[in-house]
């Protein structure tokens, strides 16, 4: 089988470096040894493995990628870097007819939307890369359509907890708010509460002290207007170990359509993905 090339972008960053080091044992793909970054980040490299991959700050990046082109051709980009540079970078890979997998959450979601429909290649954008996660969201999605109203009257609490670091709301659970509001439940993604915490992760939400640094825990409770019944839906999550499988799916679903020509379509999500199996 010929080896798929990626470019995992957002390194030295956590998810990033899993995926760099999970792409390197993974006999389907070829890992590019560059990965763009942030211009705040000292290094010039980082190494994964055995592997030295260059940081390519935004200064350099248009020449860098043009050589990177030039010599191994067409290949995918993965993003994990951080919020506030998803519409920049989405409008890079557009720029530069680079098909990318966009995990990275955050961001101007409709000026992305709008950056890959008008792109040559296209692109899997999604907030969370997790096939389980995914198959949920699409269950409740289902749910909204063909039982609209369900809950009304039941309040809504979100809660959600990440690692330290992380910059932004999640993504997911602001997603999950489309289709409980489509249920018939008011609730702003404003109200969403946000554990950052470490203490109160490991003493209050019991956290293994391990995955502190890399966990992504989820709550959905609905409660009926009189408090005589309530519903909670869970998704916890430690380490970073099941977003590799989807967005390496997702890589896959993404080389098969570079070769459908006649397909016009350009935003994919891992919808999309699943339904391909």
């Amino acid at each position: 089988m010929e080896k798929i090339y990626v470019m995992i972008n957002g390194l030295p960053g956590n998810v990033a470096s899993t995926m760099a080091r999970a792409a390197l044992a993974d006999d389907r793909f070829e890992l590019i040894p560059f990965s763009l970054t942030g211009p705040q980040i000292p290094e010039n490299s980082i190494q994964i493995d055995t592997v030295s991959i260059s940081l390519v700050k935004p200064d350099t990046r248009d020449s860098i990628i043009a050589d990177i082109q030039k010599r191994v051709g067409r290949f995918i980009a993965v993003d994990y870097t951080h919020p506030t540079a998803v519409n920049t970078n989405a409008e890079f890979y557009t720029d530069h007819d680079i098909p990318f997998v966009m995990g990275t959450t955050g961001g101007d979601r409709k000026a992305l939307e709008a950056c890959v429909s008008r792109a040559r290649f296209p692109a899997v954008i999604a907030p969370n890369m997790a096939k389980q996660i995914v198959g949920f969201q699409a269950m409740m999605a289902f749910a909204a359509d063909r039982f609209p109203g369900l809950f009304a009257g039941y309040t809504l609490e979100i809660k959600e907890s990440h690692q330290q670091n992380k910059a932004d709301t999640s993504g997911t659970a602001r997603a999950m708010v489309e289709y409980f509001n489509r249920l018939g439940v008011a609730f702003d993604p404003a109200r969403i509460q946000q554990i950052r915490d470490p203490e109160i992760q490991q003493t209050q939400w019991q956290i293994p002290k391990e995955h502190l640094s890399g966990h992504g825990w989820h709550t959905y409770t609905l409660t009926a207007p009189d408090g005589s019944a309530l519903f909670e839906f869970t998704h916890n999550v430690n380490g970073r170990k099941i977003y590799v499988a989807g967005t390496f799916d997702a890589v896959v679903f993404l080389h098969k359509q570079l070769q459908d020509t006649s397909n016009p379509k350009r935003l994919f999500t891992m919808i999309d993905v699943l339904h391909q199996g």
